[in-house]
């Protein structure tokens, strides 16, 4: 397959969202915009989720793609799902399968160039009960006084690499990812913050799954990510319960091989709370879902160093330097390299992972899986 990336990537939000927009009506495809009430872009653009929809409304099987969970990150999740609309694959999709696109679910940090919404949350952390005691991460605190320096220097890094070193020297490489992952729910200038109330992106989802799925009984998923897994290779989370008829039903269509025991950079899996993958589970309201993070690898671990560059750069970083604009294009290219190469293997495997999901869903049997 010859991929011209330049057909399905964009240089910002504005030319992606338009990118997208453009090929869903150019397929004929119904869309809707979904318009941030309070929030604008650098330029004063809206900031919007858009949901494309191709295939009939009432298929009983749909696939939901979304992208831009976490907003830089939206370029190759929107790229991913250009790539799939302008493949030939689009054309000829099942009988009473259907597709929904929903781009840019985080327009805020897509736009503005961070990981996270408006209000600093890692909206793939989100989607907890807030009227509950929030989940816990007590190690996090041992880390977080460290976490932003009041300058971006080598040497002002060493206090928390100091710290990491701490904390896996006491508890193991397994432990201190777990606590950088999971979520935290204290510390709002921190990352992986969890929140203290539903963000607008949270509620929205919950909206557009009840004004666009309608009766469906079953419905694929997948969530479009960048940082884990080898460069430019696909690494799949799934969280339907292993061991379950969902998760060997998620093997038969990507292979087991992608499915059954992942470990995020050779780590144990992390108890991550709040995903937007829960959040879908809860929103079906029973409907079974099966589905996937699906990721792809830039920097492995040293991605660690761009999470906590994101938040400098919000939080203590000078308004404009030349410094300031290096440290923006080293951090978008952690997450979306510039790459033609990385750029092209990662449309190519997100066309063929969107169509194993799509003909998974044409010949799922849900009696086989009761």
């Amino acid at each position: 397959m010859t991929i011209d990336f330049t057909q399905s990537f964009a240089l910002d939000y504005a030319g992606a969202r338009a990118k997208f927009r453009a090929t869903a009506a150019e397929l004929g495809g119904t869309l809707c915009e979904y318009l941030h009430p309070t929030q604008k872009g650098p330029d004063g653009e809206d900031l919007a989720i858009d949901v494309a929809r191709l295939g009939d409304a009432a298929a009983p099987s749909q696939l939901i793609v979304i992208s831009g969970t976490h907003g830089l990150e939206g370029l190759s999740g929107s790229a991913a799902q250009i790539g799939w609309m302008k493949s030939a694959s689009v054309r000829a999709l099942p009988a009473r399968v259907s597709v929904l696109l929903v781009h840019a679910i985080n327009p805020y940090g897509f736009a503005w160039g961070t990981r996270t919404t408006e209000n600093n949350v890692d909206l793939n952390r989100n989607f907890v009960d807030h009227d509950a005691p929030h989940p816990v991460n007590p190690g996090y605190a041992t880390l977080y006084p460290h976490l932003v320096p009041d300058d971006w220097t080598p040497s002002a890094l060493e206090a928390y690499a100091s710290s990491l070193d701490r904390l896996r020297a006491e508890h193991g490489d397994d432990a201190l990812f777990d606590v950088q992952a999971r979520g935290q729910y204290d510390f709002q200038q921190g990352n992986n913050f969890g929140g203290r109330a539903r963000e607008w992106s949270n509620l929205t989802l919950e909206r557009i799954v009840a004004d666009h799925i309608g009766e469906a009984d079953r419905v694929g998923f997948i969530d479009w990510h960048t940082g884990i897994g080898g460069w430019s290779e696909s690494f799949f989370l799934c969280f339907n319960d292993e061991g379950g008829s969902l998760h060997a039903e998620a093997a038969r269509w990507w292979g087991k091989e992608r499915i059954v025991g992942q470990r995020p950079h050779n780590m144990a899996r992390p108890n991550y709370q709040g995903l937007v993958f829960h959040g879908m589970t809860e929103f079906l309201r029973g409907r079974p879902m099966v589905g996937a993070v699906v990721e792809f690898g830039t920097r492995g671990v040293d991605v660690r160093r761009a999470l906590q560059l994101d938040l400098w750069l919000k939080f203590k970083g000078e308004r404009d330097s030349e410094r300031v604009r290096l440290l923006k294009a080293d951090l978008h290219d952690c997450f979306v390299p510039v790459s033609a190469v990385w750029r092209e293997r990662t449309t190519e495997q997100a066309i063929s992972i969107t169509q194993q999901a799509i003909d998974g869903l044409a010949t799922w049997s849900l009696a086989a899986a009761a």
